[in-house]
């Protein structure tokens, strides 16, 4: 049967973040396409949700019906998925390392259809919680205990779909899913509060009757401390707002560059190597 893994220490969780942040720059340096600045800035949640025992989830079964499920709506962060599934002994460093590669299931995005670990096929934005809505809802119908958790940009919150999503899960009082906003700043052509500011985030949320939390998102203790809050609100979906930086963990390289978003872009080998001198 699934069961929560049990949990890292904080420090522990730091020493995985670090791992995941190694890999995340490898895997798409040697792709030589990619997003890895997305990916970083959502490196401590995902450590926390995998290491630190919040996510029931099994190698040996990975669709057993009474797992947690974790749906990544900004799927073209999916590197942060697969090199922590890799940490996690999912998968070797060497079948990671075909990422975007012709005929590997470690596509871009990610793809249920050739990965049993991915819970929904995205890419296309704002499409995961109205799909981790239907999980959420389809776990309790079907009397699972099961938690949803889906993670999403800052950018693709400007989709209607998405709001649509948060009136409906208040409205049926999904206590089993969890929102969780990556609000690094930044989206494919600038800055989110050029684009589209929607901020704060917070206030909105709560104005649909989410039980809501605004975190430093790249403090491993602040995120832990928030998902074991969110657990214990059950009468209400949950919402955290996780403020990162993107690419967090190698700033200093990209600054170097003169371009903090970053979007859409690997590293080059040279690139690669400082930044993981700086992960040592």
């Amino acid at each position: 049967m699934t069961a929560a893994t049990p949990a890292m220490t904080i420090d522990q969780l730091k020493d995985a973040a670090k791992a995941i942040r190694r890999l995340i720059i490898k895997i798409t340096t040697e792709a030589g396409s990619g997003h890895p600045s997305s990916s970083l800035s959502a490196v401590e949640v995902v450590t926390a949700l995998y290491f630190g025992g919040f996510m029931r989830h099994s190698k040996a079964n990975p669709r057993d019906p009474k797992r947690d499920r974790f749906i990544l709506s900004k799927g073209h962060a999916v590197p942060v998925l697969y090199s922590a599934l890799c940490h996690a002994g999912y998968y070797t460093f060497e079948e990671i390392m075909t990422l975007r590669k012709l005929g590997s299931p470690f596509e871009g995005h990610p793809n249920m259809k050739r990965l049993d670990t991915m819970e929904a096929s995205t890419g296309s934005l704002g499409q995961g919680l109205s799909l981790g809505l239907g999980q959420a809802l389809a776990c309790r119908l079907d009397g699972l205990d099961a938690h949803t958790y889906v993670m999403m940009g800052d950018g693709e919150m400007g989709e209607g779909q998405v709001w649509e999503a948060i009136a409906a899960a208040a409205k049926y009082k999904t206590g089993n899913l969890t929102a969780i906003v990556d609000q690094n700043g930044y989206q494919q052509t600038g800055s989110t509060h050029q684009v589209l500011d929607l901020t704060p985030f917070a206030p909105k949320f709560e104005a649909f009757g989410w039980h809501t939390q605004t975190i430093n998102g790249n403090s491993q203790e602040e995120v832990v401390a928030a998902l074991t809050a969110a657990r214990k609100i059950t009468d209400r979906p949950t919402a955290i707002i996780s403020q990162t930086k993107k690419g967090f963990g190698i700033l200093p390289v990209l600054e170097t560059t003169g371009d903090l978003n970053y979007h859409g872009k690997p590293l080059s080998k040279e690139l690669a190597e400082k930044a993981l001198a700086l992960l040592a």
